[in-house]
């Protein structure tokens, strides 16, 4: 059986990317245009969304991507990547390796709270209370997909995880400035008083609700914001596995080079041993 060109040209659609020779286009855009007059951010946008933001909007996406860079060794992720490269892992391996960790429980939040965002915004639209929307919807969530909130509370930031605050003062700034709406800031506060009243006590919202609150406002689908998530963690994962390429350790696991676990089998060997 043959191929005809039309045929092979077409295996491939996209609206991303047009290239002939000397041409590399952009959505419509040409490269050299971009380059210098572009940053980061917006040609982030560009490539996921099709358009170009306005600066403020980009910079309000950047404030996000900023937030979320790194967590410490104890992350999962970071911890993974560290793990790879004293494996002899290059660069590449250790990120995809901490990429993959990225999932619904750990990196998987911020899609999940932009999820539960978009349930109350959604209520609201239709005439509910944005508190009593809140309580519905959280109730709802709980029933449906299990007793943890997505974006809130933090085992290690008590009473406070520093990073939220920080972002949606930046989001209040901008919906002053009508560069945002408000209306998902609304929300996430919502949602977190509903959470101390429950709880008696705060939960504070963490990187994952704030970083969905600006995704949200954005207009950025809850896929996105993990994708976003997993993006900006990549920094702090190359800068890990980079050090620890400097730090020239082999085969490092996850805890010292004892044994640390609890043994719950038969015949239980009470001392301790070095590996």
């Amino acid at each position: 059986m043959t191929h005809s060109n039309s045929d092979v040209s077409d295996w491939w659609s996209t609206s991303i990317i047009d290239m002939a020779p000397g041409q590399i286009r952009f959505r419509g855009h040409p490269i050299e245009e971009l380059i210098g007059n572009v940053t980061f951010p917006q040609m982030i946008w560009l490539m996921t969304r099709g358009d170009l933001p306005t600066p403020d909007q980009a910079r309000l996406l950047e404030c996000a991507l900023v937030a979320a860079v790194d967590h410490g060794p104890q992350a999962p992720s970071i911890a993974a990547a560290r793990m790879a490269v004293t494996c002899g892992l290059g660069l590449n391996g250790a990120m995809a390796s901490a990429v993959n960790f990225l999932d619904d429980v750990h990196g998987g939040a911020g899609e999940q709270a932009v999820e539960l965002y978009t349930w109350i915004g959604q209520a609201v639209q239709q005439g509910a209370d944005v508190q009593m929307a809140t309580a519905e919807m959280i109730n709802k969530w709980q029933a449906e997909r299990g007793k943890f909130i997505p974006g809130f509370g933090h085992r290690f930031h008590k009473p406070e995880d520093p990073r939220a605050p920080r972002l949606l003062g930046l989001v209040e700034e901008a919906a002053k400035s009508g560069v945002v709406s408000g209306r998902f800031a609304a929300i996430g506060l919502a949602v977190q008083k509903d959470l101390n009243s429950r709880k008696g006590k705060p939960v504070p919202m963490n990187i994952d609700g704030a970083t969905a609150v600006v995704f949200a406002e954005l207009g950025f689908e809850g896929p996105l914001a993990r994708g976003l998530f997993c993006l900006s963690r990549s920094v702090g994962v190359i800068a890990h596995a980079w050090e620890q390429m400097g730090q020239g350790e082999r085969n490092k696991g996850p805890t010292p080079p004892k044994y640390r676990w609890t043994y719950t089998g038969e015949n239980p060997i009470h001392e301790v041993q070095e590996l």
